[in-house]
């Protein structure tokens, strides 16, 4: 078994992340932190396999508990699991040796096809001392590792580019948006946009209220999770 700790200051979406890993047969949670010093703690006080590290914790910098992680010589693969899309922090991590950079929002499945892909690379690279391999099977070993051979997964009709544009414009925002207001913003339609919008509230990077005002049915609003 692949004992794994996942690592999110989000509640929600800590749970949603060990319930994932939970269903894998290979794998299993062997506990969650919500802070970077609760990772460390975990990290260092029993045997850690794998790490499902967010990015953006309340106390420490993702990276930073990765350096720490490696200084204290703990070996644990660390896949990132975050929202944090910023060029310098994706270097970052590829520098550090993250194994794979997964950006949030994401379905069980694409989460399941990466860490069987990363289940089956390790056990292939753990099954012996002493075997010999040409570099064809080392690339298809590190491409294993680092899931880049699967996509991200979405529900049908939905494609990562608009998801990309109604996620710059939520955030973006200085307050709540309805679907109407964000269709306006991308040049998308408010039924295609209301879409997106719903997935994010499912997947926990995004808010759901309602406006209240003169007469009539309230209306929706999304804000992006953070967003004051």
């Amino acid at each position: 078994m692949i004992r794994t700790l996942v690592v999110e200051d989000d509640e929600l979406a800590a749970r949603a992340h060990a319930e994932y890993v939970r269903r894998l047969d290979r794998f299993t949670v062997v506990g969650v932190a919500r802070t970077g010093a609760a990772a460390l703690h975990e990290v260092t006080h029993q045997s850690v396999d794998l790490v499902l590290l967010d990015m953006n914790l309340p106390d420490l910098h993702g990276l930073e508990v990765h350096r720490i992680m490696r200084a204290r010589g703990v070996e644990a693969d660390v896949i990132a699991v975050t929202s944090a899309r910023d060029l310098a922090v994706v270097r970052g991590a590829v520098a550090n040796g993250v194994a794979q950079y997964l950006l949030k929002p994401f379905t069980f499945a694409t989460l399941r096809d990466r860490l069987t892909s990363y289940a089956e690379s390790r056990a292939q690279l753990t099954r012996g001392a002493g075997e010999e391999v040409d570099q064809r099977e080392v690339d298809r070993l590190l491409g294993g590792l680092r899931g880049g051979a699967s996509d991200q997964q979405l529900p049908k009709g939905m494609s990562p580019e608009s998801l990309e544009r109604v996620i710059g414009a939520l955030r973006a925002a200085p307050a709540a948006v309805t679907a109407m207001n964000a269709a306006e913003a991308v040049g998308m339609s408010r039924v295609g946009v209301r879409r997106y919008l719903e997935y994010l509230v499912e997947t926990g990077l995004a808010h759901r209220g309602s406006r209240y005002g003169g007469t009539g049915r309230p209306e929706i609003e999304y804000r992006w999770r953070g967003a004051p």
